[in-house]
C-alpha cells in the first residue's frame, strides 16, 4: 500500500497540474468560442485525432504493449531495449501514415460525428479545423509510446506533468484567438480563415511540446531511438492476436461515442448551448478527480499485476487490486457527491466567461451533476479491466465493452426520442451512468473468478464506510448552496463561495470523520501529508 500511494502521489501531483491549467484552458475556450455552434464545432473537430488514436494504438498501449515490454525486459538478453527500439520505430511510422490519411479525409470524418441539421458553414468550419488538428495523431502517438516505455521503468512523473505544457501552450493560443477575433470567434459565420489557422494550428503546436517533453524524458532514462524494422523481432503477430479482442472493445465503445455524439449535435441544433460542447465539458470536468486520483493508482497498478501474474503470485494480484479500489475510492466517493451536489455553481465559475452566458455554463452544471453518480463505478470499472489486462486477457473486456455500449446506446436512444432538446445531454449522462454502474457488477463477477476472487467483502466493507462518512459533508454543502442561494444572486462570485464553503467544509468534514472512524486509506492520506508539513 505504501509504495503505490507513493508512486500515485507522485502522478497525482504532475495530473492535478495537468487538470487544473487544462481547465484554464477549457475556460478560455468556452469564453472565446461559446458552449454554442462555435464550440460544437471546434469540439467535434478537436475529438477526431484523439478517436483515431484511441482506436488504432491507445487502448492498445494500455492493455498489450505495457505487459508485452516488461515480459521482453525480464526475458530478453539487452533487457527489451531492441524491442522498445522497433515499436517506437514501426509505431511512428504507422502513426505518420495514419495522420496522412485522416487529413485527407477530413470532410467525411467530420461528417460522421455531426447531425444532417448542421448548416453547410458549420460544417465547413469543423472541416477547416480538422485539417490543422489531425497532425495531432501523430504528436499523440508518438508521446504515448514514449509514455509507455517510461511506465514500464517505474517513470510515471513526466508522462502526468507533460500535459501542462500543452496546457499553457493552449492557453496562450486561445487568448491571441479571443484577443483578435473578438465576439466573431464565437460565430461560425463570422469567424475569419486567418483566426481558424491561428486556432488549429495552435492546437496541434500545444500536442506537439507535449510530445516533445516525453521524448526527451525518455532519453534521460537511457532509451536511444535507433530504428529497427524487423516485423518478426518485434512480435507483431503475438501483438495483433492479444490486441485484436481490444481493437474490437474500442471500436465498440466508439460506436457508442458515435451515438452520442449524433444525438447530442441534434440537440445542440434545437436547444444552443445544449448540445457536443456541453457533454464534453461536463465529461471533461467529471474527469478531473478520476484522472487525478484513478488514472495514477491505475497506472502504477498494471505493470506490477503484470509481473504478478507472471511470476504466478495471484494473491499479490488481488491484493493490489483490492488496495487500488480502496485508495482510489477514498476520495473519489466524497468527490462524487460534492459534484452531484455543486455542479452547477463549479461550471458558472468556470464558464460564465467572455461569449459564453450564465444559462450554458448552469446547463453544463447540471450534466456535471449527473455524471457525478457515475464516477466510482465508472472508476472502478477501469481498475477491473487492469485485471483482465495483467492476464493477457481482452476478449473479456470487449464482451463486457459490447455489453455496456448497447445499454448505452439503447438508453441514450430512448432520451432522444422522448426528451425534450433542452434535457437531452443530461439524459445522455444518465444513460452513460447506468451502463457503467451494469458493466461494473459484470466486469467484477468475471474478474473475480479470473483471480480466484477480488477480496470482495474487504472492498464493499470499506466502501461503504467511506459513503457513510461522506454523507454529512454533502449535507453540509447542500446546506451551503441553499443559503448562498437565498442571499445573493447566482454569479461567478456567489459560485466561488459555493464552492469555497460548501465544496471545503464538506470535504474536511468528510475526512474529519473517515479519519475518527478509523478509515485506514484515510489515515495513510493524512499522515503523509502532516509528515509532509513537519519536513
Amino acid at each position: 500500500m505504501s509504495r503505490l500511494l507513493r508512486a500515485s502521489a507522485i502522478m497525482a501531483a504532475g495530473t492535478m497540474a495537468s487538470r487544473v491549467t487544462g481547465f484554464v484552458r477549457t475556460a478560455v475556450l468556452v469564453a472565446a468560442l461559446s458552449s454554442a455552434h462555435m464550440g460544437d464545432a471546434y469540439t467535434i473537430a478537436n475529438a477526431i485525432p484523439f478517436i483515431l488514436f484511441d482506436f488504432l494504438l491507445g487502448g492498445v498501449l494500455s492493455s498489450v504493449v505495457v505487459p508485452m515490454i516488461v515480459r521482453r525486459q525480464k526475458e530478453d538478453p539487452d533487457g527489451g531495449r531492441a524491442y522498445e527500439q522497433r515499436l517506437m520505430t514501426l509505431g511512428t511510422i504507422a502513426l505518420v501514415l495514419l495522420t496522412v490519411v485522416a487529413v485527407l479525409l477530413a470532410r467525411p470524418l467530420i461528417g460522421l460525428y455531426t447531425d444532417d441539421g448542421w448548416s453547410d458553414r458549420k460544417i465547413e468550419v469543423a472541416v477547416i479545423l480538422a485539417r490543422f488538428v489531425l497532425p495531432q495523431i501523430a504528436f499523440v502517438g508518438i508521446g504515448a509510446l514514449a509514455g509507455a516505455i517510461l511506465n514500464t521503468r517505474d517513470r510515471f512523473a513526466a508522462p502526468m506533468w507533460a500535459p501542462v505544457l500543452n496546457n499553457i501552450v493552449m492557453i496562450g493560443v486561445l487568448v491571441l484567438y479571443y484577443l483578435t477575433a473578438g465576439e466573431a470567434g464565437a460565430d461560425v459565420d463570422r469567424v475569419s480563415e486567418a483566426d481558424l489557422t491561428l486556432l488549429g494550428l495552435g492546437t496541434t503546436a500545444g500536442i506537439a511540446a507535449q510530445c516533445l517533453v516525453l521524448m526527451i524524458s525518455l532519453h534521460r532514462v537511457g532509451f536511444r531511438f535507433r530504428p529497427r524494422f524487423g516485423l518478426r523481432e518485434a512480435r507483431l503477430g503475438e501483438m495483433g492476436r492479444a490486441a485484436s479482442w481490444t481493437f474490437l472493445y474500442i471500436a465498440i465503445t466508439q460506436f457508442g461515442f458515435l451515438v452520442t455524439t449524433n444525438l447530442a449535435s441534434g440537440a445542440g441544433d434545437e436547444a444552443p448551448g445544449g448540445g457536443p460542447t456541453a457533454y464534453a465539458n461536463a465529461f471533461q470536468l467529471f474527469q478531473l478527480p478520476y484522472g487525478v486520483i484513478a488514472v495514477s493508482v491505475i497506472t502504477a497498478m498494471l505493470p506490477r499485476m503484470s509481473r504478478s501474474v507472471a511470476e504466478g503470485e495471484l494473491a499479490s494480484v488481488r491484493e493490489e487490486f483490492a488496495s487500488g479500489v480502496r485508495l482510489v475510492s477514498v476520495l473519489l466517493v466524497p468527490a462524487g457527491l460534492l459534484l452531484m451536489v455543486l455542479g452547477p455553481a463549479v461550471t458558472v465559475l468556470i464558464y460564465s466567461w467572455g461569449n459564453n452566458d450564465l444559462d450554458n455554463a448552469v446547463y453544463i452544471g447540471n450534466v456535471l451533476q449527473v455524471f457525478g453518480v457515475a464516477l466510482v463505478p465508472f472508476s472502478i470499472f477501469q481498475l477491473l479491466l487492469r485485471v483482465f489486462y495483467a492476464f493477457g486477457d481482452t476478449r473479456t473486456p470487449a464482451f463486457v465493452g459490447m455489453g455496456n455500449t448497447l445499454v448505452n446506446v439503447a438508453l441514450s436512444l430512448a432520451v432522444a426520442r422522448f426528451l425534450p432538446a433542452q434535457y437531452v445531454v443530461m439524459g445522455l449522462a444518465f444513460s452513460f451512468t447506468v451502463s457503467y454502474i451494469a458493466g461494473t457488477a459484470v466486469a467484477w463477477t468475471l474478474a473475480s473468478r479470473r483471480a480466484g476472487g477480488l477480496n470482495g467483502r474487504t472492498v464493499a466493507g470499506g466502501l461503504s464506510r467511506m459513503y457513510t462518512a461522506a454523507i454529512p459533508g454533502a449535507l453540509i454543502a447542500l446546506g451551503v448552496l441553499w443559503l448562498t442561494q437565498e442571499l445573493t444572486v447566482l454569479s461567478p462570485l456567489s459560485a466561488a463561495i459555493m464552492l469555497a464553503a460548501g465544496g471545503g467544509a464538506g470535504m474536511l468534514v468528510y475526512l474529519v470523520v473517515a479519519h475518527r472512524t478509523r478509515i485506514p486509506e484515510v489515515s495513510s492520506l493524512v499522515g503523509m501529508v502532516a509528515g509532509r508539513v513537519r519536513r
